[in-house]
């Protein structure tokens, strides 16, 4: 069960992904000026890739507790959330009016190594060892 609380963050930031990939051209482009309207410096999806993917490391980050306190582990997680963000882009492919664009996989990568630099500030890293590997 301790497996499972711990996986399911990350399986539902999946599923949100996965969903929002599963929108066609029109349906996001409809989606957009919503978030536009609260966030104007938004021009693009491409900030939208960096946050998933930053919340994808974190929720990767604490279901692979204590691993991924190592640096194996931090690695670990970055290479999941860029495969994921290949899976993704791979599945965008086949949605009408969308494709696949490296740079989204560039900014898939640049949330999660971020989320993992967060992760490894001295304070935090100093109250995470704590409670993990105590």
């Amino acid at each position: 069960m301790k497996l499972v609380i711990r996986w399911a963050p990350a399986i539902v930031c999946m599923a949100i992904i996965f969903y929002l990939s599963a929108q066609t051209g029109d349906d996001l482009g409809s989606l957009l000026p919503y978030f536009q309207k609260w966030i104007p410096a938004l021009e693009s999806f491409d900030i939208g890739h960096f946050f998933a993917y930053f919340v994808l490391a974190l929720t990767f980050f604490w279901a692979m507790l204590p691993f991924s306190i190592h640096p194996l582990g931090k690695v670990t997680v970055v290479v999941l959330c860029v495969l994921y963000g290949l899976s993704d882009e791979y599945h965008q492919s086949f949605i009408p009016g969308r494709m696949s664009d490296i740079k989204d996989i560039r900014n898939d990568a640049i949330g999660a190594i971020i989320a993992v630099l967060v992760v490894s500030l001295p304070v935090l890293n100093k109250r995470i060892r704590k409670r993990f590997l105590s």
